[in-house]
């Protein structure tokens, strides 16, 4: 298993509930959605055809891709449906203070 490296993302409270926060770090699209006070990070790019996944709708931890309608599961990345059928991946998140901070594999 490897260790993270926490890196902070933003203030909480540049990302209120009901909103997402689009980030990349590296060359990997990741968007944080803040659902009811609970943060989440997910790839933003739908495993179906590789579209960008957080415009989709968000309800009951789940959200929809735009594009084909592929829903994931915003706390794993699981995929919940077709027709997508591979996850995307989930970042661990974590509040620091008044900051929101996202873990990073070091290798």
């Amino acid at each position: 298993m490897s260790d993270l490296l926490y890196i902070a993302i933003c203030d909480l409270g540049d990302l209120p509930p009901g909103e997402r926060l689009f980030i990349k770090v590296g060359d990997i699209p990741i968007v944080i959605i803040n659902q009811d006070g609970e943060y989440y990070a997910i790839d933003d790019c739908c495993t179906h055809d590789d579209g960008p996944l957080g415009d989709g709708e968000v309800e009951n931890h789940e959200i929809t891709c735009p594009r084909h309608g592929a829903r994931f599961d915003i706390r794993t990345g699981e995929v919940l449906s077709l027709p997508a059928v591979k996850g995307v991946r989930s970042f661990p998140l974590r509040v620091n203070g008044d900051q929101l901070e996202m873990g990073l594999e070091i290798e």
